[in-house]
């Protein structure tokens, strides 16, 4: 099995996992009997944990250089954890089961990250083909859990052992998080280089320059605007009567398009500049939350809206990805993805599941709620035009 392959396996199962839980977390705890207030309580108890967590895991990991271990214990407690959802049924139970999922599942992407990255040499292109494996895995399971949702609402199986989409739910997720476990035992551990530099190398310096500030805040907006969509988005357009194969099929159109520009994302930083892709990331997701506001009942504005998912998702993570290994050095890259995926993910994805949560109403303020996202998106837009210029990227 070649080095491309195991990387690449270990990014469709660990997206696979985020493609069942980002669209359908929402159905799963409806199904508890949850309110959208608790609902958005819960997401943002979750996001909360990338907060803190990925930036231990990485501490560990720059002192100990052993990223694969970490790796691998992540996704062994992810599973424990997870599993443990077959027996809960009340609020903090479920609250306290899923933070423990979160802390260890964000474990692995940071470390998944630079390892990749080291393997590869830095290569954009050998990077965004291996990155594509992700969204891949995501739309698997997303357009597959949407079938099994729809399976659920129209046949009664309170008899059989899995009854309910809820325990469905579980045992998918159980299913993808053993695979995921699998596949990280498949890759081969590197050499540990140079280890005493990396625990003397402080990283300070360099959060506090207004360019990673500016970076970080804008950051923090778009997350911040995503609170309505990953929280809400399947309960949404279940509620406007979407099938379930249209549910899983405009999810995963989303990502189709986010896989396109993983693929092509060497082109766009030869002829355009990084700042120049991240202001336009960030005005696409604010047109695209307005849209979803107004005419979320037209099927193709709304799939129209998903294609903008490439620039939203797909432009702004390779550009932050390619922000992240200029901006820090080689021994700094494990804590700067933390500080990344823990500040940006963390505190920007909980306050949008929040907010969102209050917004929401049970559906009612779903308009407020994406309008509000465009606006957030909107000013970060604008804050991210003021980021200061640096030298050209590299792309190989």
């Amino acid at each position: 099995m070649s080095l491309f392959t195991r990387l690449s396996s270990s990014y469709f199962f660990y997206f696979a996992i985020l493609g069942l839980i980002s669209p359908y977390l929402s159905v799963f705890l409806d199904g508890k009997g949850f309110s959208s207030l608790e609902l958005g309580e819960i997401f943002a108890i979750l996001t909360a944990t990338k907060i803190i967590a990925p930036s231990l895991w990485a501490i560990l990991a720059d002192k100990t250089g052993q990223q694969l271990v970490i790796i691998r214990l992540g996704a062994l407690l992810a599973l424990l954890s997870f599993v443990l959802l077959f027996w809960l049924n009340t609020y903090w139970p479920i609250s306290f089961c899923l933070a423990l999922f979160c802390l260890f599942w964000t474990a692995i992407l940071p470390q998944l990250e630079v390892l990749t990255l080291n393997s590869v040499r830095h290569s954009s292109k050998i990077y965004a083909r291996i990155r594509l494996w992700g969204s891949i895995g995501f739309v698997a399971l997303a357009i597959f859990a949407g079938q099994i949702m729809e399976y659920y609402d129209q046949h009664d199986l309170s008899n059989s052992l899995i009854s309910s989409f809820t325990d469905a739910f579980v045992l998918m997720g159980s299913v993808i998080l053993l695979c995921l476990l699998l596949s990280t035992m498949a890759i081969k551990p590197q050499r540990v280089v140079n280890k005493v530099q990396k625990q003397t190398i402080a990283i300070k310096d360099k959060l506090l320059t207004s360019r990673f500030i500016i970076f970080f805040i804008a950051g923090v907006l778009l997350q911040i605007s995503f609170g309505p969509y990953y929280g809400f988005f399947a309960l949404f357009l279940r509620d406007l009567t979407y099938s379930g194969l249209a549910v899983g099929l405009l999810i995963s159109l989303g990502v189709v398009a986010e896989i396109l520009v993983f693929i092509f994302a060497s082109s766009f930083f030869k002829h355009f500049s990084l700042k120049i892709l991240l202001v336009f990331s960030l005005a696409a997701t604010a047109f695209r939350w307005l849209l979803v506001a107004f005419y979320a009942e037209s099927f193709w504005l709304l799939a129209f809206t998903q294609l903008i998912h490439a620039a939203s998702f797909a432009l702004f993570h390779s550009a932050s990805m390619v922000f992240i290994s200029n901006h820090f050095t080689s021994c700094q890259q494990s804590r700067g993805q933390a500080v990344y995926l823990g500040g940006v993910y963390g505190v920007g994805g909980a306050i949008g599941a929040y907010v969102a949560g209050v917004l929401w109403l049970d559906g009612l303020g779903a308009s407020t709620a994406f309008l509000t996202a465009s606006a957030a998106a909107f000013v970060a837009a604008l804050l991210m035009m003021f980021l200061p210029k640096s030298e050209s990227v590299k792309v190989e």
